[in-house]
């Protein structure tokens, strides 16, 4: 596996690999990676000749300097895993790569993350997904035509990526199944955070939404209702909420849907201890 150490070496190896018809496939990550990541990558291994994948904290997206502090991080861990995911290149960077001439995160001018960016994560970590959109334009750059792979758990984020490739050239984006744990809660990152206690409590976040699952299925269609439902399962489990609440997933809205429902993406970011977490589920799949 190759390991370039800036984004301008990846595009020139990416750009050969082009002329010499081959396909790639691209994932994106911020290290500490996971299974939810693994199956990205064998996926994008599986459909195209070439799979690539960057490596980068991207500071843009935090919107707390503890939390950008405090996100796991192993390096050598992680090109391991790369590896042994038979992944073909990997390549990182600092800012000053993405953004040159950049004397810092301020000197940086952040991209608005567009339509799909309103709401929710909107108001909850302002900022985080203008910081996503203005990096992945650059990783989208670097990287050139491809396929790109991304984890529907990040439900908003891949309808803002989603849009960022629509208004590219030669790039489309892979929304793909969210990975569980056993007991159903989405494979993240920041799982290792969480003492055993905290551990056992995330897992009320996969309930809440199938508890919406339930109701859906019963022909409960009403928002409010279905909200109320998923707050009282994250309450009761002693999570504590920053929204338990739904969309329609064809036709995003930053404000909060009312009455009976046709289609419904449900959706949580909830913390536990100091961990935020965040799980969606569409119910009327």
């Amino acid at each position: 596996m190759l390991h370039h150490a800036t984004p301008q070496a990846a595009g020139r190896w990416c750009a050969e690999q082009r002329a010499a018809g081959r396909g790639i496939g691209f994932v994106p990550t911020m290290g500490a990676l996971h299974a939810g990541h693994l199956s990205l990558l064998q996926r994008a291994k599986r459909e195209n000749d070439l799979c690539c994948a960057s490596l980068f904290v991207n500071p843009l997206q935090f919107d707390d300097a503890e939390d950008y502090a405090n996100y796991p991080r192993d390096t050598q861990k992680d090109l391991r895993m790369f590896a042994a995911a038979s992944c073909d290149m990997v390549f990182s960077g600092a800012l000053g790569d993405f953004f040159p001439g950049a004397g810092g995160v301020a000197d940086i001018p952040v991209k608005n993350a567009g339509p799909f960016g309103r709401g929710l994560e909107e108001k909850f970590r302002p900022g985080h997904l203008d910081g996503v959109r203005t990096i992945v334009e650059k990783l989208f750059a670097a990287v050139g035509p491809c396929r790109a792979y991304f984890g529907e758990k990040d439900f908003q984020q891949s309808l803002v990526v989603t849009d960022i490739a629509q208004q590219s050239d030669g790039i489309s984006v892979v929304v793909c199944p969210t990975v569980r744990e056993e007991d159903g809660l989405a494979c993240s990152s920041r799982n290792v955070l969480l003492s055993p206690n905290e551990r056992k409590k995330a897992a009320a976040i996969h309930r809440a939404l199938l508890r919406a699952k339930t109701l859906w299925d019963e022909n409960i269609r009403d928002a409010a209702h279905l909200r109320r439902a998923m707050g009282e399962a994250l309450a009761a489990a002693g999570v504590a909420v920053e929204y338990a609440d739904l969309r329609d997933p064809l036709a995003w809205s930053g404000r909060p849907p009312a009455g009976e429902m046709q289609r419904a993406q449900a959706l949580v970011a909830a913390r536990v201890g100091r961990v935020r977490l965040i799980d969606n589920l569409r119910l009327d799949g």
